[in-house]
């Protein structure tokens, strides 16, 4: 997710907030091809079913030509991914191909540094998050990054809930193999990556199978972004399954929690993300980044930003 203009036509969408907004002229225009999707809808149309999860995710895929690649030591590799329940309604080729997701595996300097699952959000693969990714090590963590099937080199598929849900699955089982103890093993996800960081971390046991949760610019659902974001968003998002309702599984997370949040985010409302975390078990931790939009938050208050993932690393993530 992010905050720039929105372009439905280009790959500049950044956020599934930004897709669902369009300008107040194009309203007319707009309602008549909504209708028409709905009564597709309601006929179960598969094309229309695609469509929808292209507007939400926009995943990016490939590698810029630019990239200058990860530093000595960092690994990059591909693990297998199940070729079932790709999406609701896997294109043939989706369901014929083999399936894959690109890992990342970045380790610290320090052998007894905790290591972060990082998962990231819409529009943005790991190549374009490197910056946010460099300033986890910074703090640091050891990282161990996932790019979903539909972003990056992994499997070109339409992501669903469900494929990206499967891929964390994967990725947690790496982390697992990377870092033995689990109180050196920390969720992280941003964005929609937080819902996914949510689901993740409310089906496991905190503080028996991993040490900490952090979620930066969070929100509760989608549902609830669409409500914030107009009546065009509340069609979409009632034209299909998409959910990642976190405000309905954090309350099973019973693991240390720090969200942080900007508080100009116009793309996932502050008060999205303070909802969420009222609705969290302690011991949490709630951090504003003054200035602070959706994506910007370690390169706007750098300090406030590494002090406030010192402060979480050193309370809770003990060494082996």
């Amino acid at each position: 997710m992010g905050n720039n203009k929105v372009n439905w036509g280009s790959q500049s969408v950044r956020s599934v907030t930004a897709a669902l907004l369009m300008p107040v002229k194009a309203l007319s225009r707009l309602l008549r091809v909504m209708l028409l999707m709905s009564l597709l809808a309601t006929s179960g149309c598969a094309w229309l079913d695609t469509r929808q999860r292209q507007i939400i995710y926009r995943p990016t895929t490939g590698m810029p030509a630019d990239f200058p690649g990860l530093r000595a030591g960092d690994e990059r590799y591909f693990l297998p991914a199940p070729q079932a329940n790709l999406s609701t309604t896997p294109s043939t080729t989706e369901a014929n191909q083999a399936q894959r997701i690109e890992v990342w595996w970045l380790p610290h300097a320090d052998p007894l540094a905790p290591t972060l699952l990082y998962l990231h959000g819409t529009f943005r693969n790991l190549f374009d998050n490197i910056h946010k990714i460099n300033a986890l090590r910074a703090a640091g963590f050891a990282v161990l990054a996932v790019d979903y099937r539909g972003w990056g080199l992994s499997t070109p598929i339409t992501p669903s809930e469900r494929s990206i849900v499967q891929d964390a699955d994967l990725a947690w089982g790496e982390l697992k193999r990377r870092a033995p103890t689990f109180s050196q093993r920390v969720i992280y996800g941003h964005s929609m990556g937080s819902g996914v960081a949510v689901d993740l971390a409310s089906r496991l046991e905190g503080r028996a199978d991993y040490g900490g949760l952090v979620l930066e610019s969070a929100f509760t659902s989608f549902t609830e972004v669409a409500s914030e974001a107009g009546f065009l968003a509340r069609v979409l998002v009632s034209l299909n399954d998409e959910r990642f309702a976190s405000i309905n599984k954090i309350a099973r997370v019973n693991a240390p929690l720090l969200m942080l949040h900007g508080n100009l985010d116009s793309t996932i409302p502050l008060l999205l993300g303070k909802r969420l975390f009222d609705a969290a078990q302690a011991p949490k931790q709630w951090v504003v980044i003054e200035g602070g939009h959706h994506s910007d938050l370690q390169e706007v208050d750098e300090a406030a930003y590494q002090a406030a993932l010192a402060r979480f690393k050193a309370q809770w993530l003990t060494g082996p």
